[in-house]
């Protein structure tokens, strides 16, 4: 599931502590090799955490290709900052979890903010490109002239200018509704709120 070998193969001619086999050893004394670069306790670490790291991501994530990504970095962490471990302030597995159990809830949190960010996107979209046609139809022309006018838009363009200009509906949401790619009914929005506009001038 992941690839130890490709960052493990970056260390220069790691020393190694002879003792122990890696299969007896336990996680603080492999971690502690690890952090002298012994490849083979690295590895022997890895097979034993890995499953709990990925469990645990999948846990937060609740996306296993996200998961076994954000795993992988875990384990690159480990070791890469093996060095940093006290056995003073915890167990070896301990350590790990936290590091695991961090970088899921910054993913989740990554996707969040990036989530919120498109949502107030398409909503400020959606707001200026409303905004002349609002106060059009609001000031100038009676909701007669805007029926009017609304019907000499394409089908597509009327349902989608409705949903959203009427309806209030993001571009996301007009798109579940009506079936099609947010593209598409951008788009559809566009042109018809152009065309929208000239009947209302034209109207005045």
């Amino acid at each position: 599931m992941f690839d130890r070998g490709a960052e493990a193969g970056r260390r220069h001619e790691p020393q190694r502590l002879a003792a122990v086999p890696e299969a007896e050893a336990t996680p603080e004394s492999l971690l502690h090799r690890t952090a002298l670069g012994d490849e083979e306790a690295f590895a022997a670490l890895y097979d034993r955490t890995a499953p709990r790291v990925y469990g645990l991501c999948v846990r937060v994530l609740r996306d296993p290709a996200q998961a076994e990504e954000v795993a992988q970095e875990v384990l690159v962490e480990v070791w890469r900052t093996a060095t940093r471990f006290d056995e003073r302030r915890g167990s070896a597995n301990a350590w790990i979890t936290t590091i695991a159990h961090r970088r899921a809830v910054d993913r989740v949190r990554s996707a969040q903010a990036a989530g919120d960010r498109e949502r107030r996107a398409a909503a400020g979209a959606a707001e200026t490109a409303y905004d002349s046609v609002a106060e059009a139809a609001a000031n100038r022309l009676e909701h007669r002239q805007v029926r009017r006018c609304l019907q000499t838009l394409t089908e597509l363009q009327r349902q989608a200018v409705a949903l959203a200009y009427y309806g209030g509906h993001t571009y996301r949401q007009v798109a579940t509704l009506l079936e099609t790619a947010v593209p598409t009914v951008k788009t559809r929005i566009r042109d018809g709120l152009i065309k929208l506009r000239d009947c209302l001038e034209v109207a005045r």
